[in-house]
């Protein structure tokens, strides 16, 4: 194990210096600075526009790439600046306009569309950039691309406004610099790149070519010189709300009203203060509760806007999860024999948070993020006496990040992330600390990276834990690999403000790739992978599981997307986790697992996802069968629906089921069936108003047929008593119905009607009319809320005031000039 980490971070350490930097020629477009901007209202007939640059002979990237876009496609795009922001007015020529791909949808969603593509990077890195998607429908998407990967949760506020003709559709944009980070210099250099979208043939140009044979989409963006002298406005804005809830529970109601607000401030061109004060998270998406037999939590998704917005900086090395903020508290109550809780809070409260994120011009990137939350109690009542007292299970809690981020090369960083959670009183302190390297060479042929990672808990005895992973991939050509390992200790945790969940183990992967690169035949791509992982227990040593998969996925030339796979584990596992003891393991027969999926041509009105996986264990009667079908209708341009069901049927599973006396662990052999079904419809009015209906059903029975005690060689013995106390279903119903309309630039108003209930019953085999009667014989969550949250940019505000100043940011598609004469 240790020659293996030695060995790859060797390889590591030379690399960095031993490549030859293989020069990527980079397309180059000079422009002007403007005097008169243009109205942004889709037609590029201002006479700004008249002697601006223009981008031209746009490359098919996907899916013949490298060949040149057909005359009758032909791109143009203008590109302009001022002291402002900057313009774009992109003609594409289209031989059937009335053909063009227009579907609506809500904003940050791309449907059946065409679509025009920015990609701006201040700091022509290569590696982060921001990127700007109008569609034909005239829908806004927008997010940050780090190095490929991409975060959509990001919003900007920008202005665009498309028009289509009788020669194909213009989209005309602006884009403020106070939504883009550059450095603070007299000339400025940044990297773009544009795209465009052709959805009928599913073909995809971009202005700069991109070799799809190495490398990642960023390192392919050309440049844009003459920016010169720009002198930008003040960088801040506030974003006050008001809320108003009307909630019915168990015959209950009440109603409240809140307010609060976020601020942005940039301390320069480049560094960013964000600050939420007194927060509303009401009307966030609902979680997908589960049933939850494992040994470890569920990880939810974040939902709430300032939590996933902006923070690519603070999830490297993964040490953040943002649900620890304001998330389940931490402490637990003693209780004497006669007395009970009657209320455990899910959540504490959080009183604000804040976060600072940037880079420098030599490419530092800093990140500072901080978060209070409230202390939280719960009332115990004395059962004979009918006293009741409250106990402290959460203090006030300080949550800390620091992120320091150095980028070299064209796509290469090390990285130094701390976080800190610091609790009032004698409760729990934590603290992680990792340092990472990410490197690839000039060619962009091969990717080296290592970290290790260290955990800290400070409670009445001080817990310490490491982790370290290092590996090498080939990233080049149609045959590629990755070699990895990565090693975690018992101790390990970092689940005061990071998510871990396996610990004490060792393991080791490897990877080979065969794709095509162009399309061949009836394929337009494919991709071939065989992987085999190698784990075992460090404490005392261990095998836990050696497996084999391969797993495959093609597109045919009429987008037709299908593939499957074969997973097996020889010589089966020994799961150290499923016994909730340390030291102990629990057995399992070798598996092989079988899959097939498909689904059709996403462009047509009528798309149909299926998968089939089906688990075979070397044990008798034992298996799991995996069924989902997902068909979606796209009724016109602006109504769709979308179905799901989810069907898992597990025979003869074997698990934990609690704790007996004389320190023996009982476990069980149970049948689960577990059925999801779930319903998606939009109805857009217009690219900036729409109604949303997402409904989840979710149900899961567990029947118990056998059980027995854990053994120490991992396997089963017979245990005499059975009965029904663990037999158990489980049902959760959510329904959110909701209108969204973005009535001015950043600005929105929500009205949200949400039901839910769920119902957990020590009874299995309850037949469909009383499974529906005990769901619904719970109480139900009625809730009907209001959400205004408006846009104020300083600049705007203070032209109110000045009326004869010159206006600093667009209002409407008619033009910012005029907008302002107007106020």
């Amino acid at each position: 194990m240790k020659s293996l980490f030695s060995a790859l971070f060797l390889l590591l350490s030379i690399s960095a210096f031993t490549q030859e930097k293989d020069s990527i020629p980079r397309k180059q477009i000079y422009i002007s600075r403007i005097n008169d901007a243009p109205k942004i209202d889709g037609r590029l007939d201002d006479a700004a526009w008249k002697n601006a640059a223009s981008a031209t002979n746009f490359v098919e990237r996907l899916p013949n790439n490298g060949r040149s876009i057909p005359d009758s496609l032909a791109t143009h795009v203008k590109v302009a600046y001022d002291d402002l922001g900057i313009y774009f007015g992109a003609e594409m020529l289209d031989p059937n306009p009335s053909e063009i791909r227009k579907e609506l949808t809500e904003r940050d969603g791309i449907g059946n569309d065409d679509f025009f593509f920015i990609l701006l990077n201040g700091y022509n890195d290569r590696q982060q950039s921001m990127q700007f998607i109008v569609t034909a429908a005239g829908v806004q998407y927008d997010a940050k691309m780090t190095n490929g990967n991409e975060d959509s949760s990001w919003n900007a506020v920008w202005y665009s406004n498309v028009d289509i003709n009788d020669r194909g559709w213009t989209a005309e944009i602006f884009i403020p610099y106070s939504e883009l980070r550059f450095p603070e210099k007299a000339i400025q250099e940044w990297g773009l790149q544009m795209e465009r979208e052709f959805k009928r043939s599913g073909t995809r140009y971009s202005w700069s070519p991109v070799d799809n044979t190495k490398g990642s989409f960023s390192i392919y963006d050309g440049e844009i010189h003459g920016i010169e002298h720009i002198q930008t406005p003040t960088r801040l804005s506030v974003q006050p709300y008001v809320s108003t809830y009307l909630n019915s529970y168990d015959g209950e109601t009440s109603t409240n009203v809140n307010g609060g607000m976020d601020l942005k401030y940039g301390i320069n061109d480049a560094f960013t203060f964000d600050m939420i004060l007194i927060p509303d998270f009401g009307q966030t998406k609902f979680d997908e509760s589960v049933l939850n037999l494992s040994a470890f939590e569920v990880q939810y998704d974040e939902q709430r806007p300032f939590f996933t917005e902006g923070t690519e900086l603070f999830t490297k090395g993964d040490l953040f999860y943002s649900r620890r903020v304001g998330g389940a508290p931490f402490g637990d109550v003693a209780l004497q024999e006669e007395e009970e809780i009657l209320d455990f809070p899910s959540s504490v409260d959080l009183i604000n948070a804040l976060k600072v994120s940037g880079r420098t011009d030599g490419g530092l990137g800093i990140g500072f993020f901080n978060a209070i939350t409230e202390k939280t109690c719960v009332t115990v009542k004395n059962t004979e006496t009918g006293a009741t007292r409250r106990e402290l299970i959460e203090p006030f809690t300080n949550y800390n990040i620091l992120v320091l981020d150095q980028r070299y090369g064209d796509n290469s960083s090390v990285s130094l992330v701390n976080t800190n959670t610091t609790r009032e009183g004698h409760f729990r302190d934590a603290n992680a600390t990792g340092l990472y390297v990410d490197h690839t060479n000039k060619t962009n042929t091969f990717n080296y990276f290592g970290g290790i990672e260290g955990s800290w808990v400070m409670e009445e005895d001080t817990k310490t834990g490491m982790e370290a992973q290092a590996g090498v991939s080939k990233i080049s050509g149609k045959n590629r690999m990755d070699l990895n390992a990565n090693l975690r200790t018992k101790d390990y945790d970092i689940n005061d403000l990071g998510y871990s969940s396996a610990t004490n183990f060792v393991r080791y992967q490897g990877l080979y790739q065969r794709r095509l690169l162009q399309p061949k035949g009836f394929l337009n791509n494919m991709y071939l992978n065989w992987v085999s992982v190698h784990e075992r227990r460090l404490e005392p040593d261990l095998h836990s599981k050696w497996i084999l998969n391969f797993n495959s996925s093609f597109t045919t030339r009429e987008f037709f997307n299908f593939g499957g796979g074969f997973e097996t584990t020889p010589i089966g596992t020994n799961d150290i986790y499923e016994p909730r003891v340390d030291g102990k393991y629990f057995s399992i027969p070798a598996y092989y697992d079988v899959w097939l999926w498909f689904n059709t041509d996403f462009r047509k009105k009528l798309v149909v996802e299926v998968l089939a996986d089906w688990y075979k264990y070397d044990e008798r009667g034992r298996g799991d069968l995996i069924f989902d079908f997902s068909p979606r209708y796209r009724f016109s341009d602006k109504f769709n629906v979308r179905l799901s069901t989810n069907v898992r049927l597990s025979d003869k599973e074997e698990g934990f089921v609690d704790f007996l006396k004389a320190d023996d662990i009982l476990f069980g052999q149970r049948d689960r069936n577990t059925i999801v079904n779930s319903l998606g419809a939009n109805y857009i009015f217009n690219n900036k108003m729409g109604l949303n209906l997402a409904f989840r059903h979710y149900y899961s029975e567990v029947f118990y047929s056998e059980f027995y005690t854990l053994q120490n060689d991992g396997g089963l013995s017979d245990y005499g008593s059975k009965n029904d106390e663990y037999n158990t279903t489980y049902n959760s119903w959510n329904l959110d119905l909701r209108f969204s309309w973005w009535f001015a630039p950043g600005s929105q108003m929500t009205l949200l009607y949400r039901n839910a209930t769920d119902s957990y019953i020590e009874r299995s085999h309850i037949n469909i009319g009383d499974n529906f009667k005990n769901l619904f014989d719970q109480p139900q969550v009625n809730s009907l809320s209001l959400r205004i949250s408006y846009y104020l940019d300083y600049n705007r505000v203070k032209s109110w005031f000045k009326s004869n100043d010159r206006p600093t940011v667009p209002q409407d598609a008619v033009g910012y000039r005029e907008s302002k004469m107007r106020l």
